[in-house]
């Protein structure tokens, strides 16, 4: 089933920081975790992560470095930072109360 772009779009920042929650990961890594783990719902291309990367960045949620990959080729890591994971706990609670509602109103509580 396609999801509509604009629930994967309000979604994307909690998902990025969960990865990241769970260890630092270089942008392609990023792309190909998250459309493993969902089943293909959620397939990211490089336009729509880097802008969001960046702005996580610029905004002190998440860091950068470079890391030596497979040979000499080094990868842009990303990792999550105190003030990342306070932004998703508030994300993360937010998201199980609007979740519970959206339930509550389509009948799906206890499913």
């Amino acid at each position: 089933m396609k999801i509509d772009k604009e629930l994967v779009k309000g979604s994307t920042v909690i998902l990025i920081l969960t990865m990241l929650r769970k260890r630092s990961m270089y942008g392609y890594e990023m792309i190909r975790e998250l459309d493993e783990q969902s089943a293909g719902v959620f397939t990211l291309k490089e336009g729509t992560l880097y802008p969001i990367l960046h702005t996580l960045e610029e905004l002190g949620m998440v860091q950068s470095f470079w890391q030596s990959g497979q040979g000499d080729r080094k990868r842009k890591y990303y990792s999550i930072t105190d003030a990342g994971t306070a932004h998703l706990s508030h994300k993360t609670e937010e998201w199980r109360v609007f979740r519970s509602a959206v339930d509550k109103v389509i009948g799906e509580v206890g499913v």
